[in-house]
């Protein structure tokens, strides 16, 4: 019986992503694979390299708890997946422009938002829409390990092959090959070779 319930699931899955990229125009290159429904929202640009894994279902990977991964991607924003990339049950909220290079692998239940979604100021939050929302680009260099539960903040440039530990705020950059961990996020020690 459960065999059966994990083929229906496959097939369901499958073709429900089929539809969602046709509809959200999404452009991937090959070995592209989504286990599990990938929750999409928004009208901007999603681009996705070669050789790409995301698993969207603890059925496929129980780190990242009861979640899934979802990309929403505002109108005109650009979320840029390059070559090589593992994502499991993360959430990735894309204002403006997020980009995540090749090698990367982004553990279970994290996020990366590149905006604050409100004001810290009550006059902004109270205007209709809301005003001085604050976003900046985020950047995921090449080689980089993005620890599960961990949560990268607007403007964040987290450096090639760096590290962030699991649980990790990571509220300032990270230069390349160095551990980062905590909350907020510090430097914990330099990668040698």
């Amino acid at each position: 019986m459960y065999e059966f319930f994990l083929f229906f699931y496959f097939i369901k899955s499958k073709l429900l992503n089929y539809f969602k990229f046709k509809i959200f125009d999404i452009k991937f290159g090959k070995n592209f694979v989504v286990n599990g429904s990938l929750f999409l929202k928004g009208k901007g640009s999603i681009r996705v390299g070669k050789n790409v894994t995301v698993n969207s279902s603890y059925i496929y990977n129980p780190i990242g708890g009861q979640t899934f991964t979802s990309f929403v991607v505002a109108n005109k924003a650009k979320l840029t997946i390059g070559n090589n990339v593992g994502l499991s049950n993360s959430a990735i909220f894309c204002s403006q422009n997020v980009i995540i290079n090749d090698f990367v692998f982004i553990g279970g239940d994290c996020k990366i938002y590149d905006t604050d979604f409100h004001s810290i100021y009550i006059d902004d939050r109270n205007n209709k829409p809301e005003t001085g929302v604050k976003c900046a680009s985020v950047l995921i260099d090449t080689g980089a390990f993005i620890g599960a539960s961990s949560i990268i903040l607007k403007g964040v440039i987290v450096g090639k092959n760096a590290v962030v530990a699991a649980g990790s705020v990571v509220s300032k950059s990270i230069p390349d090959n160095e551990v980062w961990g905590g909350n907020p996020a510090k430097l914990i020690r330099k990668i040698e070779k």
